[in-house]
């Protein structure tokens, strides 16, 4: 019974530790993001999403799927730094879903200039694929 306990202990503080990694490494690539976006970097700030076609990203003007589609309409709705702006991100809610699946709510802002501040929210599905996290979907408004 001792070593049947131990052994559940184990993998529950496994577990715990796992899910923080994973949260941990998720975080880091937002802010990887942010830091890429505020360099004016859009094709490194696009390296949080899965290079797939069957990314999904749902915003004001509808659903674009595929990765080139969604870097396209980045450079088409963003195309110098003052219509960037500088982007910070508050994370509302990180929710594990299984083990290679998070929910992650967020609040973005883009502090802007020229062309006027702007912000919204994001619901972003996150997928653990060969041992790399990345954007699957993202519904921003």
């Amino acid at each position: 019974m001792k070593h049947l306990l131990l052994a559940v202990v184990l993998l529950v503080t496994f577990s715990a530790t796992a899910q923080n990694k994973d949260e941990q490494q998720i975080l880091s690539i937002l802010d990887a993001q942010s830091k890429s976006w505020n360099e004016g970097k859009i094709d490194q700030f696009m390296k949080g999403y899965r290079h797939s076609d069957s990314l999904m990203f749902i915003g004001s003007s509808g659903i674009t799927y595929g990765y080139d589609a969604t870097l396209k309409n980045y450079y088409k709705r963003y195309p110098d730094r003052d219509a960037m702006g500088e982007l910070t991100f508050t994370i509302l809610k990180l929710n594990r879903i299984s083990n290679d699946s998070y929910f992650v709510i967020g609040k973005w802002f883009l502090k802007r200039e020229k062309n006027g501040d702007i912000g919204g929210h994001f619901t972003l599905l996150w997928k653990k694929l060969k041992g790399k996290w990345v954007i699957v979907a993202d519904h921003s408004s």
